[in-house]
């Protein structure tokens, strides 16, 4: 799945600028028509460190209403939370009725990080894959709309921007050794990586995969997806709200928005 991906692909920035107040206005809009009809949106950010996950969700956020969505970065499991199922802390974490949850990574550590890192073994990740794919089907019969996105850089952008980060004072705490220990076996992640995609893709939690070298392409094409996805549920519910105008919605029919 991955080697398929361009990671070429951009945007140009006076494009992305002219886009940018239309998915702004257009995702405000389907959240107050979320919240209205009682339809909650889960969306996970996965991918490489660096990819950008967090320019994502600060960038997707900056203009919804704090009091419709919630933020959940997650880090690992506590030594409470160790001692309960291990998706106990999800289901807390999923939004009410009419909400949005953003996963900062999510669920899915159970079969990358605790994999590789903690020695999970493949009797329990493989038990995982079947435990995932239930926990979003029932998530999902409930009326949750799920959003999966997948960040995808090459070894060597990751590295480009690893350097960067070190030599900016502000940025280079967020650079962690395990970070570092995670490049050098960057073809061992993508392994993983490619296993995770190809056994939780389904029909109603579909990955997306996002080519995030260049960051214009990037938040365009999550906008995009966001956007498709919340329209088309809201659709089937008689609840989607109108376009503010022929202009506007040029960019998002002229849009090629799929899966991977």
């Amino acid at each position: 799945m991955l080697e398929i991906v361009n990671l070429d692909q951009e945007l140009k920035k006076k494009d992305w600028k002219a886009r940018r107040p239309f998915y702004q206005q257009r995702i405000y809009d389907l959240e107050k028509a979320a919240f209205a009809a009682k339809m909650p949106t889960v969306v996970i950010f996965e991918g490489w460190d660096a990819a950008g996950k967090g320019t994502c969700v600060q960038t997707l956020t900056s203009r919804l209403d704090p009091r419709g969505f919630t933020v959940w970065p997650i880090r690992a499991a506590r030594t409470s939370e160790q001692k309960r199922p291990w998706l106990w802390r999800f289901w807390n974490k999923l939004p009410n009725y009419g909400h949005i949850a953003i996963f900062d990574r999510s669920w899915y550590g159970r079969v990358t990080v605790e994999r590789l890192e903690y020695g999970l073994p493949e009797k329990e990740y493989m038990r995982a894959y079947t435990d995932i794919v239930d926990f979003e089907r029932l998530v999902a019969l409930d009326g949750c709309v799920i959003v999966k996105f997948f960040l995808h850089i090459s070894k060597e952008e990751q590295a480009r921007r690893f350097k960067r980060m070190e030599r900016d004072p502000l940025e280079s705490w967020r650079l962690l050794d395990e970070d570092r220990e995670r490049h050098k076996q960057y073809d061992l992640w993508w392994q993983v990586y490619e296993e995770m995609l190809e056994r939780t893709d389904t029909s109603f939690g579909p990955w997306t995969v996002i080519e995030a070298t260049n960051r214009e392409f990037m938040l365009d094409k999550v906008y995009r997806t966001l956007i498709a996805a919340m329209e088309s549920r809201l659709g089937e519910l008689n609840a989607i709200p109108p376009v503010v105008s022929a202009e506007e919605a040029h960019w998002e029919d002229s849009a090629d928005v799929g899966n991977h």
